[in-house]
């Protein structure tokens, strides 16, 4: 992970009178999951959307393996995977030939059989996207970013939304992408999620960033601060003992 494949240099973008990103400078290592982290309205979407070229920034310099998104935009899309929200799906057609769409807009050859077993969603190929359960959608938007065999995929809040099993499930493929070299960029509110997943993660409020670092040495530093909290920490969570009674497996109907 030596290799940075994401360079954000004073980046800002405003509206108007609101400032989004006030001048945040960040660098994503290759093949690290990098989580951005912030309250509501703090920027954490807009930055993301600046990264995958979708929308434009005010002033400072982003470059995606290398690429400007001044210059670059035809050529960043071709290695990254962007994680979509349910809208941008048709909702009457089935899941292969979604598939087979998006692999036409990208100019790729796939197989929807072997996209969709990635994702444990091979036996509902012939379901129209809007069968699908909230789990069932999201891991099949996660799917659709892997059709062009990306280098980097964005996810935004990818488990919002999700009961225990489905939000555990999502966290084993997401993990899975990252041992094959991908590089993830994901945004969450889910503190536990970032704890889990994140090599390191990246902490924005009003616009700027406050600190990054993995998340065991933030921990670990505010600890030393004597920091304590108010009743003992378990081994184990509440959400930990739902799904041990409750089980594993996903329940998509």
């Amino acid at each position: 992970m030596s290799k940075g494949i994401i360079t954000v240099r004073d980046l800002v973008k405003k509206y108007e009178k609101l400032t989004a990103v006030d001048g945040i400078s960040f660098s994503v290592k290759s093949g690290e999951i990098f989580g951005l982290l912030g309250p509501n309205g703090a920027g954490k979407t807009t930055t993301l959307e600046i990264m995958e070229t979708l929308r434009d920034k005010t002033s400072g310099e982003v470059f995606i393996d290398g690429l400007s998104v001044d210059k670059d935009q035809n050529e960043i899309k071709k290695i990254i995977g962007i994680q979509l929200q349910a809208a941008g799906y048709y909702p009457n057609l089935h899941l292969d030939e979604l598939i087979a769409l998006f692999a036409g807009l990208y100019n790729v050859n796939v197989d929807p059989d072997e996209l969709l077993k990635l994702v444990d969603l091979n036996e509902k190929k012939k379901s129209k996207f809007k069968e699908l359960s909230g789990g069932q959608k999201q891991r099949f938007s996660i799917c659709t970013t892997l059709i062009n065999d990306p280098k980097i995929i964005f996810l935004d809040e990818p488990t919002t939304g999700l009961d225990p099993q489905a939000r555990r499930n999502l966290w084993n493929l997401i993990s899975g992408i990252k041992a094959k070299g991908t590089t993830v960029m994901l945004t969450t509110h889910y503190m536990d999620e970032a704890e889990i997943l994140c090599d390191r993660v990246g902490i924005i409020d009003n616009g700027k960033i406050i600190t990054i670092d993995s998340p065991d040495n933030l921990i670990d530093d505010l600890v030393k601060k004597g920091f304590e909290r108010p009743r003992h920490v378990k081994l184990a969570s509440l959400e930990d003992v739902f799904i041990s009674l409750t089980g594993h497996a996903i329940r998509d109907e």
